[in-house]
């Protein structure tokens, strides 16, 4: 695998850390309601739950490889029609006002906080396609395992250090009006970067 290639992995996993979803909502009403200790802890839990859906992407698509390799055609390109979706999707919806309500119970302790942002992940199976269509587009088939852990290091580093930042973010009155008055334009500026990127995967 080439630094370019492991490179573009490492922004593509960012852009799916970033990608608006209940992760981030998690991280930005934890970071309201308890801080951004517990909003740390929880962070953690998301990025152990991203290396969880990366895994079995991996792995996976390791068997797709050797035993059907025109699948993985037709896996590019549904993981990059999904992404080009996606960034649709948070286009149309940019104007609409952040939803903070949330009926779960919030963490008390760091335990707890861990836990639910590992749940919360895991009960999220955007991640698993968003990981398959970046593994299919930027890791080739002969990758050595050690580069695997490299990467799977990458993502539970960006899902962690992003969602950390949004709940630092949100714990914080003076920043948290700002981001919310920012909304649209940081949505749709996302949401068109998502579709090109979708375009690449699908186009490689």
């Amino acid at each position: 695998m080439t630094l370019a290639a492991f490179l573009a992995f490492a922004g593509l996993s960012l852009f799916a850390a970033v990608s608006p979803g209940p992760a981030v909502l998690m991280s930005a009403r934890t970071g309201l309601t308890e801080g951004f200790r517990t909003g740390a802890m929880l962070a953690a839990g998301i990025g152990a739950g991203a290396v969880v859906w990366a895994s079995a992407a991996m792995f996976g698509l390791n068997i797709l490889f050797a035993a059907a390799p025109a699948l993985l055609w037709a896996l590019k390109i549904l993981g990059g029609g999904y992404l080009i979706w996606m960034g649709w999707k948070l286009w149309k919806s940019a104007p609409e006002k952040l939803d903070m309500t949330d009926n779960r119970p919030v963490p008390r302790s760091a335990l707890s906080a861990f836990r639910l942002g590992l749940f919360t992940q895991l009960a999220n199976p955007k991640p698993a396609v968003m990981f398959s269509a970046i593994f299919l587009g930027t890791v080739p088939p002969e990758t050595p395992l050690w580069v695997y852990g490299a990467l799977l290091a990458v993502i539970f580093l960006n899902e962690t250090i992003w969602n950390t930042l949004v709940a630092r973010i949100f714990s914080l009155d003076r920043t948290r009006n700002g981001y919310i008055s920012l909304k649209t334009i940081i949505d749709r500026s996302f949401g068109g970067l998502l579709a090109l990127l979708g375009i690449k995967v699908a186009a490689t």
